[in-house]
């Protein structure tokens, strides 16, 4: 984990909140339904939805990154925040 920080807007912050808050939601439905004994098929599609859900806001915090903290380090000269990005890249693969 980094020692970097990140300024995010208030909006952000509670898009982002509010979007874990969902997954959250989803998350604890799903074990209501494993404790409820409910069909595997149906688990595995709230599965699926958590996943999508959770890659959307993976997404949406990448692409604030990029407008902001990576588009601030290279206008102050740190290209090396392009490795920081090829590897974020490697890790959506």
């Amino acid at each position: 984990m980094s020692d970097k920080h990140t300024y995010r807007a208030e909006n952000v912050k509670k898009t982002i909140n509010t979007r874990l808050n969902r997954i959250e939601g989803q998350i604890h439905g799903i074990k209501r339904m494993v404790a409820e004994d409910k069909y595997c098929d149906d688990v595995l599609i709230q599965l699926s939805a958590v996943n999508k859900s959770i890659k959307s806001l993976a997404n949406y915090i990448l692409e604030n990154h990029m407008y902001n903290c990576v588009l601030n380090d290279i206008e102050k000269g740190n290209t090396e925040i392009i490795d920081e990005v090829v590897t974020l890249f490697r890790r959506f693969q």
